[in-house]
This record gives C-alpha cells, structure tokens and sequence, in this order.
C-alpha cells in the first residue's frame, strides 16, 4: 500500500508501524542523560512518521553514548533575526555512520501539533531531511511551526511530542556553559527507553 505526501510516492505509515510494532503502542520514553531525567509523552496517531523513525533510532540504541550538544539561547544568535530557545540532540558520533534514509516532513498543519514549551521534534536542514537529530523546546517556539519564519523555507519543523517530566534537567543543559551554541561539555545520553 502506498499514500502520496505533497506529490511524493512514500510507504504506508501501516507498514512503517508494522516495521516498528512499538511505534504504534509507546506513549513515553525516557531520556537519561548526565544531568538527569526528562519523560516524552509521544503522538503516534498525530505525527507517525516521525515518531516511528525516532522509536526506531531508540530501539537500535542509536542515542546510548550520543549527547545534547547544542543549546539555542537569546545571547548565542546574534546573527539570526528570528530568535528561539531549543536545546539539541545526536545519536553516538560512531552511530551516525550508519543512520537511515532521511525522512518526510510532517508539517505541524498536518499533524496539529505545535511548537510549545517542551515540544521535542526533528532536527532538520532542507526539508525531507531529518534523520536522527532531535530538539526540544524552551518557552513557546511559533516561529518553528509551519509558516514560521526560523527556517527561511517557511515549512516549519516536524513535532512528535511533548516533556511530561523533567524540565528542571531541559533548563540545566539549555543554560550550561558554551562556546557559540555548542556546548562545552556535551551533555551525554547514557539511554533512551521505551517506558
């Protein structure tokens, strides 16, 4: 079976859950990291693609020894005129030798979900081209939702989820010291698991 996304021929989201069977069942993982905790409670049923693509990098252990290694503050962007507040994460550097085929952009006018305080969604250049990298969001991020403006191509970012615990451990990595907006000391990930 086969749906066609913005005029491009794709696989099912069936079989893509099938692929991944926990995809359609998971409701939160758990995010270790050297700081502590933080709980996503994830939407399959809104955003299946990419959370099927998230659960499958959790599942192959793609994030065990990956970091949170960005952090997006007022005072780290001078250049850019549309301001966020995100902090950013990556599979193992080994492991992103291997990562898969970059997927769809599911657009939060698709999806309805939006950009909120703690919303986790995929990084991404062009769009159609987030693989592995996620983000989450500090404060109400609108300008990362479709027609936002943070991406000059106005297409927005694919959200998946939303923090239900462990926001203290968010602001402790968005507010540790950088270089830029790399942080000095890559927050690491010890796991991510499937609750």
């Amino acid at each position: 079976m086969r749906i066609n996304f913005n005029g491009r021929i794709l696989v099912s989201v069936a079989i893509l859950l099938l692929s991944w069977p926990s995809a359609a069942r998971a409701q939160r993982v758990k995010i270790s990291t050297s700081l502590g905790e933080i709980v996503v409670q994830l939407e399959p049923e809104k955003a299946p693609l990419t959370t099927a693509n998230f659960l499958k990098y959790v599942e192959e252990d793609f994030y065990k020894g990956g970091s949170f290694f960005r952090t997006v503050r007022h005072d780290n962007q001078p250049d850019n005129p549309v301001k966020i507040a995100v902090i950013q994460a990556g599979a193992h550097p080994w492991k992103q030798n291997f990562l898969y085929q970059a997927i769809t952009l599911e657009r939060t006018s698709q999806t309805g979900l939006k950009h909120k305080d703690g919303t986790i969604a995929m990084a991404r250049g062009e769009p159609d081209s987030a693989q592995e990298s996620f983000f989450i969001c500090i404060g109400d991020q609108p300008e990362l939702d479709f027609e936002g403006m943070r991406n000059p191509d106005g297409q927005g970012f694919a959200a998946f989820g939303h923090v239900v615990a462990g926001m203290e451990t968010v602001h402790s990595i968005h507010q540790a010291r950088a270089e830029g907006q790399a942080l000095m000391l890559p927050i690491m990930i010890m796991e991510i698991v499937v609750e």
